[in-house]
């Protein structure tokens, strides 16, 4: 369990390299896919950490391999904490976006724009939503700190 909030933080490093010296000064597209990919592994293994502590507690008996499985379980098993249906929703988001066809505009420049189409509507991915995910992300791994240490405790 432990080790899986290591992994998350280290990946939340690797995103924080990418968006504040990477993207400073390459700003291209291929380094948001790169952020977004650093972000769904850093909740990959936040949610890895949540499940295991589950399985810890006797609360659940299986950790599915399918990230799908593993987010409705999540929240079903987490139902009452606050918060944690969003951050699985926007977990699902970042997975769809990172799957979507993509289109590119203004490279090299300050408002380098990743366009992708998700449910028939455009959305334009661009370095001040890549900071908003960033911090979301960061807010998630103390959540999970959170449950995870709190929970020991008792």
């Amino acid at each position: 369990m432990q080790e899986s909030i290591d992994n998350v933080k280290e990946e939340l490093k690797r995103a924080d390299h990418l968006i504040y010296v990477s993207l400073k000064y390459t700003r291209t597209v291929d380094i948001i896919r790169s952020i977004i990919d650093r972000l769904m592994n850093a909740f990959d293994h936040g949610i890895e950490a949540l499940l295991r502590y589950a399985v810890e507690k006797g609360i659940t008996d299986e950790i599915p391999s399918a990230p799908g499985k593993r987010i409705n379980q999540v929240k079903e098993l987490f139902q009452d904490v606050e918060g944690i249906e969003e951050f699985m929703d926007f977990y699902a988001l970042l997975r769809r976006i990172s799957r979507a066809d993509f289109t590119r505009a203004r490279e090299f420049r300050r408002h380098v724009t990743m366009t992708v189409e998700l449910e028939g509507e455009k959305m334009d991915i661009n370095i001040d939503l890549m900071h908003e995910y960033y911090e979301k992300t960061k807010a998630f791994l103390n959540l999970v700190e959170n449950m995870v240490g709190e929970k020991k405790n008792d």
